[in-house]
């Protein structure tokens, strides 16, 4: 009787587990359906003609004729290949100038010893309370007193350092045992040494997940590179949508326009899908300590 009971409970906790899966995902099936939905509307109308997407009164979500011929277009009413290469030269050398800087200052306060370092680092992290509009407005003023305008040099400048960086690396280096430190002080082994040969190896998914990241924001930005440059030479893919839509081009035409966004998206997508288990992976370990 009692065997015939507990198998009772065990039958109805399984019904139940499994009823309370199916609700979850039932719900996370409509959420990503939500979200995808935007994405799926805009590759969609990307193939669509002109003429075709002109002439449905009611929005089809389906292709009958598709067509290559707004991504020719996209490329031949803007500079997009230009805007490209602007880009891809903003975001490698902001990520690589600021990964030696988040680096060096998260090494400084996590192994290092001098006066006053906690209240440097306490300091910095309000720093993080401040809003990013006031400090647009300050590097605005900053960059154009320095005649900085209008040059990639103004455009990197800004976004050479995170205080947020700086703080997930500082706390994946203390997550390192103090053993292999003092181990490699009694060796004679520099401190810069130590840095490349034994912190940054063990701590590579925390870089590399901070390099993707930077990579995405830097491919993303538009409110910094749209203040401080007005020269189309300058201009990063972020503002070559907005030229498009300003030009009359992308306000008439619709789906050049959505193969333009198609285009630009597209990169930080792959790299998501190949690094998203690493950004996982580093985040996890860079809150973890000890």
């Amino acid at each position: 009787m009692e065997n015939t009971d507990y198998i009772k409970i065990e039958q109805a906790e399984a019904r139940q587990k499994k009823i309370m899966n199916t609700v979850v995902y039932v719900f996370l099936g409509i959420w990503a359906v939500m979200v995808l939905f935007p994405f799926y509307w805009m590759v969609l109308t990307s193939f669509k003609s002109y003429g075709s997407y002109n002439s449905e009164y009611v929005p089809k979500f389906y292709v009958t004729d598709p067509t290559f011929q707004n991504y020719v277009d996209a490329f031949r009413q803007v500079d997009l290949a230009k805007y490209f290469m602007n880009s891809i030269i903003f975001t490698v050398a902001t990520t690589a100038i600021m990964l030696i800087v988040i680096t060096l200052s998260a090494f400084a306060f996590a192994r290092l010893d001098f006066k006053g370092k906690n209240l440097v680092f306490a300091f910095f992290l309000a720093l993080m309370m401040i809003p990013n509009e006031l400090v647009v407005i300050t590097n605005f003023v900053t960059i154009t007193n320095a005649g900085l305008r209008n040059t990639f040099l103004g455009l990197i400048l800004p976004s050479v350092t995170s205080v947020f960086y700086i703080y997930l690396l500082k706390e994946n280096f203390e997550s390192v045992p103090d053993e292999l430190y003092h181990a490699a002080k009694v060796d004679g082994t520099s401190d810069f040494k130590y840095l490349t040969k034994v912190l940054l190896p063990i701590c590579k998914p925390t870089l590399v997940t901070i390099i993707i990241l930077k990579v995405i924001e830097c491919w993303n930005s538009y409110v910094w590179p749209r203040l401080i440059t007005d020269d189309p030479a300058f201009y990063l893919v972020s503002n070559g949508i907005q030229e498009i839509r300003e030009n009359g081009f992308g306000r008439e035409n619709i789906p050049a326009m959505m193969a333009a966004v198609v285009v630009i998206s597209v990169p930080l997508i792959i790299i998501f899908l190949i690094f998203h288990k690493k950004i996982m992976e580093g985040v996890s370990r860079g809150g973890t300590k000890g």
